[in-house]
């Protein structure tokens, strides 16, 4: 089966860019099915990849291989998993193979796996399959992966909605092995984290954001510190770790909060200066600001505003909304770490939202650091769509 572009549309190709458009597609030659492996030429006949068909996407095809000779196979998904692996241990030795350790085993075209996501947490793991072809060779993946981890189990959480766009129904469960713990615990950077594997965003927890917690530690000391969106609560242990005077953590999830409570009970940062408050965040910061109250440092780790450019200049307003109100609340000298997790909004854009923000504001600020996502989510050079999460440091002058 093979697929042929129309002339001009090989040179994305050309520079490894792993995804092929509807519109680039000239012919198809042969019925492949959902997942199906097809050969991708150009307009003049010569092999450009290997590549898993979608014919509900957009997206219509993504590339597993730029090599001619390394056809897809069951042996060559066995040596994308080892390769993976092999890469997480020299990252995270500490991690990839530890009893307590969490972090990101497989992230999509970074390992070569276009729509496979697999989180390691303690012995279970869990499996996001996002697209058709990981869709055909799921069941293989899941072999290879528990016998190269000899994890007990495997978890899917292949809900999420990206997967109607290839035409897949949303699936959730034991793949592999028995139920894992709920919660089941991990241990970041020496901190005691419950994760909700069945029932939390994404798969559980957000590893993305490991080493910038640990940032947030260091910063910490002596100061009082708001946590909007702050789910389980990974930024506020952080916090009291660091030795935070006083940590306000929002978030309109109740069972998110419960489990941010266990979290630090466990880690012994119980006591009045830990407040849990299940709000709208956007409202709580208007609200605060007309209560009075300020901060010395401020968290904002929204969910996903703009998953496409499509859905940017709505995801601009909101990031503006609630990074103006951060910063009226912040003392002279306050810090603010800004996320974003929209792949539809640039880094540069980002940056314009949030300085637009201290303009509105009236705010003078300095930008001292920035932050993305930890190093066991890679970013191929010739894939800058992988690059999702950014973060800024910011200092209310």
């Amino acid at each position: 089966m093979r697929v042929l572009l129309k002339p001009g549309r090989e040179r994305s190709l050309a520079h490894r860019h792993p995804w092929i458009f509807s519109g680039a597609i000239d012919k198809l030659s042969g019925a492949p099915g959902s997942g199906d492996t097809v050969r991708v030429s150009a307009s003049d006949g010569r092999f450009l990849a290997w590549a898993a068909w979608s014919p509900r996407s957009q997206i219509r095809a993504r590339v597993w291989s730029f090599d001619e000779r390394e056809q897809p196979d069951d042996d060559f998904f066995r040596r994308r998993v080892e390769r993976a692996l092999a890469r997480r241990r020299m990252l995270a030795p500490e991690s990839a193979d530890g009893l307590a350790g969490a972090l990101r085993l497989v992230h999509c075209e970074a390992d070569g796996l276009p729509g496979l996501i697999v989180d390691r947490y303690a012995d279970t793991l869990v499996m996001q399959v996002l697209s058709a072809g990981i869709e055909r060779w799921r069941d293989l993946l899941a072999d290879a992966l528990i016998g190269q981890t000899g994890c007990a189990r495997i978890y899917e959480r292949s809900d999420a909605e990206v997967r109607e766009l290839e035409g897949l129904p949303a699936r959730s469960g034991v793949l592999r092995g028995d139920a894992p713990p709920a919660p089941l615990e991990i241990v970041e950077h020496g901190l005691r984290y419950a994760v909700d594997i069945p029932g939390g965003q994404k798969t559980g927890f957000y590893l993305d954001q490991r080493d910038n917690r640990r940032r947030i530690r260091e910063l910490a000391a002596g100061r009082e510190m708001l946590n909007g969106f702050c789910y389980t609560g990974g930024f506020s242990i952080a916090a009291f770790a660091g030795g935070a005077s006083s940590v306000v953590s929002v978030d309109s999830s109740g069972a998110a909060l419960e489990l941010a409570r266990r979290n630090a009970r466990a880690n012994g940062f119980e006591g009045p200066g830990a407040e849990w408050i299940e709000a709208d965040v956007f409202r709580y910061l208007r609200d605060a600001r007309g209560q009075g109250r300020r901060f010395d440092l401020v968290v904002l780790d929204p969910p996903k505003l703009a998953p496409t450019e499509k859905h940017a200049p709505a995801a601009a307003r909101a990031y503006k909304d609630i990074n103006l109100n951060a910063l009226k609340l912040l003392r002279p000298g306050g810090l603010l770490a800004t996320f974003s997790c929209s792949g539809g909004v640039s880094a540069d854009l980002f940056q314009k939202i949030v300085a637009g923000a201290a303009v509105d504001a009236g705010a003078s600020a300095t930008l001292l650091e920035r932050y993305s996502a930890a190093p066991d989510h890679p970013v191929l050079l010739e894939f800058p769509q992988g690059e999702y999460l950014k973060g800024l440091l910011v200092r209310r002058n």
